[in-house]
This record gives C-alpha cells, structure tokens and sequence, in this order.
C-alpha cells in the first residue's frame, strides 16, 4: 500500500492505528487529528493508569486502552508506533503480516519535513552532541529545531521550518527501526556499546537498526563516523553518502581531528583549525569526541570554523549528563542520570580525578558489568546500589575484589546513603549504568528527584 504522494504523506480522511499513549504517541494523535485522519490511539495500560495523559488527548481521537484492537486488514491504512513500544506484540505483528505499513513517529515527521535535517545516534553521547550542534547553528544566525528523541516530539514541529532552516534530531535504534524514506542531509554515529540488547537480542540487530540512518542518504549526503570506533568505522562501506570521519586518537587524511592539541579540519583541500582542545568547556574525553562529531556536521552544512569554536568555548552541556548540582558540606553532586548503561558510566568515571562516591542500578537492559565493575575498582571509594539489578552489579564488583558496597531499597536511602559516607573533596555521583523503569518513568524524573534529594541536604 502506498501511503506517499510526490514525496509527502496523503494522511487526510485516512485512518490510523497509534500505538502508545505516551510523548511521541499523544503527539503523533493531535499531530494526525488536526489534518483530518481518523485516529485510533491504544496502549495495553488502562484508562486508570493513563488518566493524566488522557486529558491531553484531542476529543476526535479515539482511545482503546487496556487491550490492543483486534483487526482483519481494511480498519487501518497505516499504524504508527511509539518508541517504547515493542514490534513483537499483537497489532505491530498484525499489520506486518497484513502488509499494512508501521511507522515511527520519525519517519511520519520527516514526511512533512521542509527543513534539511542534522540527525545523531550512537550508543552514548546523542544527547550532548545533539544539543551542541542545535547551539553552533543558532550562533551561526540560523533558525533551528532541537527534537527527536532528545524529548521533543518532532511531528508537531517540523512544518513550523523551512529550506533556510535547520532540523537537528537525536534519533534511537528503536525510532530508526520503523523508517521508511527517513533521509537526512547529515547523519552522525558516535559509537556503538551494547544496550537495548533485551530488545534487539544480539548486537549485530542493534548496529543494523542504526546503520538504518543512512540508509537513504546520497552521495550529496554527510555521513559522520567515528574513525576510532571501529565498529561506526565500518559503516564506511556500507552508507551511500559522503563519508567524513572525526578522529580523537588519530590525524586523518581528510575529516576533523585533534593534532598537537588541537582540533582540526581538513577537507576538500583546505586545512583549518577550530581551537585548543583544553578550551572546550564541557569535559572529559567523550566530549572531545562529541566536540569533533558536532564540528563536522556543522561545518559540512556550511558553517564556519570560527562560530564552531566559540560554542565549543561556551557551551555548558545538558541536564542529567554530567550535571553539577550543588557543593555541599565540600562534598560535590553530580547527576548523570542519563548515564543508562555501562559504558556511559564509565565514561562518567573517567571524567573525574577525586574520590568517588557512585549511585549505580535500576533496570538491566541486557549489558555485562564486567568492564563497569574494572572500572569501579579502579575509580570508586564507595559504591550505593539499588534497583532491579543490583545483585547483578555486585555480582560483577565483588569478583573484581571490590567491597566498598551499600545497598539501598529505595533511591532515597541510596542518596542518603551516599551523603552520609562522602567527605570533603568527593564527588556523590549518580551514574546508574542501568535504565530508569524500574524506579522512574524515564532518567529525567530520576535525576530530578536526585536534585531534589541533594537540594534537601542544604537545608
């Protein structure tokens, strides 16, 4: 069934299956409702539990909640599904077999896109490097849309930007899996480190659903790759577009760089330098990588050198990423709840020199702890766990020698805990290495919370 006309989605008097009610889900209903599609919005969750999100749900849209909607194959022209939702349960596999098409709420976006897009994915870092690419484009004069997976739903924004204009998405595996004619002008993977493997299964499936990013891309197209992973340097032979690699550990014959402290652009036969890498305000090493992945995308659209370092000098980083939320009692907080698995967490170490006091669990999303437990050994003072998996970090800890652990039943105790053993000059940092669902409905109402909890021990 094809459900495009002249590049663009014919959605009007059309009727669709939603499945969600969540961000994405309830945007992508008002979204449809107001160009006249007759919308059909489920989730498994009763209406009870979905009773808050109800209320924002146009009047026309229709809501099947509890259950999903049995259907033979001429109720639903397409289906849109959430984010969050698996492509394993009845409806999605229904359709499937119907040959009916499923889409994400990214692909529906890009249909009604009039904007070039900047999109970002990778296993961590997205979110930085999504923000500060959004910040040099600002600075560089242009009207700019921040969105996609970063929390923003992009169905209710895209038609409000133009050809001048800039759309700069963070986008996941889960959002990618269901694209159909999804292109952006630049696309960028920052890495790849086992997660999300309890939905994907093996790490091949999840390297396929974000390679699915370029997918549709040309050879008048930007591919960003990360020359230093060598699992995004292979991507080099499969995108269509034009490949640009950014590089920490080496000098590269063509991409962006870091030589003699330094970054470095060199393409098309010009050689330019942005800044000194120990002027980037936002530390660490991983953010050296996000700097480069986001000075490439900028520039291969057009924006110069200059404006790119003066972000870079500038910019302050996101909430829940390494965020410092108050010195206490000469004892330093730090929030980086979006640090959602190990290898995040690890980055998170890294950045840090002072003794540590790290918060850690929740929800395992199929990783090993092993390298997160090396790492804790080799960096933490005292570990608080709590959560779903917390017998698995100590499982993982205690054979790599370590036995600085408290256990905590809820994240209150686990912040109080930390409070009470940190000592002037230690960092208390919330790094979880895990998913939030076990606890929260996602990692900003984790780390809100733990803000809230550091803020009370000031008073």
């Amino acid at each position: 069934m094809d459900i495009y006309i002249n590049n663009r989605m014919d959605v009007k008097g059309k009727r669709v299956l939603v499945v969600g009610i969540a961000r994405s889900g309830v945007a992508v209903a008002k979204f449809l409702a107001g160009k006249g599609t007759r919308v059909v919005l489920t989730d498994q969750k009763t209406r009870e539990q979905l009773a808050e999100t109800l209320r924002e749900i146009p009047a026309d849209v229709e809501v099947i909640a509890g259950e999903y909607p049995d259907f033979t194959g001429g109720e639903y022209d397409f289906l849109v599904v959430s984010p969050g939702v698996p492509l394993s349960i009845p409806p999605i596999k229904r359709a499937v077999d119907l040959g009916i098409p499923v889409l994400s709420e990214l692909e529906l976006a890009y249909r009604f896109s009039g904007a070039p897009i900047v999109a970002i994915t990778g296993t961590n870092g997205k979110t930085t490097t999504t923000t500060l690419i959004g910040e040099i484009f600002k600075e560089a004069g242009k009207r700019v849309c921040v969105g996609g997976n970063i929390g923003l739903p992009l169905a209710l924004e895209v038609e409000r930007y133009g050809a001048g204009d800039v759309i700069v998405a963070e986008v996941s595996s889960f959002q990618l899996e269901c694209i159909h004619k999804f292109k952006p002008k630049a696309a960028a993977i920052l890495n790849f480190t086992p997660d999300h493997l309890d939905r994907h299964g093996t790490m091949d499936n999840y390297i396929a659903a974000k390679a699915r990013i370029f997918e549709n891309q040309d050879s008048g197209d930007f591919t960003i790759l990360n020359y230093d992973d060598r699992g995004v340097r292979k991507m080099e032979a499969k995108t269509p577009g034009r490949v640009i690699f950014f590089s920490r550990e080496h000098m590269l014959e063509e991409g962006i760089f870091v030589q003699d402290g330094h970054i470095i652009i060199r393409l098309d036969g010009k050689l330019e330098t942005v800044c000194p890498v120990k002027d980037i305000f936002i530390k660490g090493a991983h953010n050296v990588e996000n700097a480069l992945a986001a000075g490439a995308a900028a520039y291969v659209m057009g924006v110069p050198a200059a404006v790119i370092a003066k972000v870079l000098r500038e910019f302050r980083g996101v909430a829940h990423r390494l965020e410092m939320v108050a010195e206490v009692d000469g004892v330093r907080y730090v929030n980086d709840s979006k640090g959602t698995n190990p290898d995040a967490s690890i980055k998170a170490l890294e950045a840090y020199e002072e003794p540590i006091i790290l918060l850690a669990g929740g929800r395992n999303k199929g990783s090993d702890f092993t390298e997160f437990a090396g790492k804790v050994r080799d960096k933490v003072r005292c570990l608080v766990i709590f959560g779903e998996c917390r017998d698995e970090i100590r499982e993982a800890v205690g054979k790599m020698g370590f036995t600085g652990i408290y256990e905590a039943g809820t994240f209150e105790e686990a912040v109080a805990t930390a409070a009470r053993e940190a000592g002037r000059g230690e960092i208390v940092l919330l790094s979880p290495a895990c998913a939030s669902w076990d606890m929260f409905k996602d990692f900003e109402e984790r780390g809100e919370r733990f803000k809230e909890l550091v803020m009370s021990l000031r008073r």
